[in-house]
C-alpha cells in the first residue's frame, strides 16, 4: 500500500510539474507578444510623428496626422516587431492593423521557439507556447476643431503641456518627441 501511495503521490508531482512547465512557456509567450505589439505600435509611432513634421506647411491635411490612424508602413512595424520577439525568444506568426476602443494599433501572434519540455504528459515535448497581444497608439494632444492649418495652432497635451506650431515659420526640430504626441500601450 505505501508503495501505491508513493507511486500516485509522484505521478501527481511530475504531472504539477508539467502544468508548471506549460504555465512558464504560455507566460513567456505572453511577454513575447506584448513586447512585440508595443514594438510595432511604437515604430508606427515614430513614423505618424516623421510624417506630421514632414506635412507641416505643405498644405492644410497635416493636422490628419494628430489623429493616429493615417496609414504607416506595416513592414516596419513588423520588422520591429520580429527584433523584440526574438530577444524573448520567439517569433511572430502574425501581425496585423486593427483597432481597439476606437484606437489604431497592431493584433501580434507570436510562438515560442522552445517548447513546454518532457514531462509525463506525453505530446508536450514537441508543444509550442503561442500568445497574442494588441497594442495602440492614442493621441495625446488635442486642437481646436476650428483652428487655421495655415495659421499657428495650439496643442494641448496630457499632463498640461502645450506648444504651438506657426507651418510659416516650422523647422524638424520645433516638433516635440513623439511620445509627447502619442502615447502606447497595450489594449485591454
Amino acid at each position: 500500500m505505501y508503495i501505491w501511495l508513493t507511486g500516485i503521490l509522484l505521478f501527481v508531482a511530475l504531472a504539477f510539474f508539467a502544468f508548471a512547465q506549460a504555465a512558464s512557456a504560455r507566460n513567456g509567450a505572453q511577454s513575447a507578444a506584448d513586447a512585440a505589439a508595443l514594438a510595432a505600435a511604437q515604430e508606427s509611432r515614430n513614423e505618424l510623428a516623421e510624417r506630421l513634421g514632414l506635412s507641416i506647411g505643405q498644405g492644410d491635411e497635416w493636422l490628419d496626422w494628430l489623429t493616429g490612424d493615417l496609414p504607416t508602413d506595416i513592414e516596419a512595424a513588423r520588422a520591429a516587431a520580429d527584433v523584440l520577439a526574438a530577444e524573448n525568444d520567439s517569433q511572430v506568426t502574425g501581425l496585423v492593423s486593427t483597432e481597439a476602443s476606437g484606437l489604431p494599433g497592431y493584433k501580434v501572434s507570436v510562438e515560442t521557439n522552445y517548447t513546454v519540455g518532457d514531462s509525463v504528459i506525453p505530446g508536450t515535448e514537441t508543444q509550442h507556447a503561442n500568445a497574442d497581444a494588441t497594442a495602440v497608439i492614442k493621441p495625446r494632444c488635442d486642437v481646436d476643431p476650428s483652428s487655421d492649418p495655415e495659421k499657428v495652432v495650439e496643442f494641448d497635451c496630457d499632463g498640461g503641456e502645450s506648444f504651438e506650431i506657426d507651418p510659416e515659420d516650422f523647422e524638424a526640430g520645433d516638433l516635440p518627441d513623439a511620445s509627447a504626441l502619442f502615447s502606447v500601450h497595450l489594449a485591454e
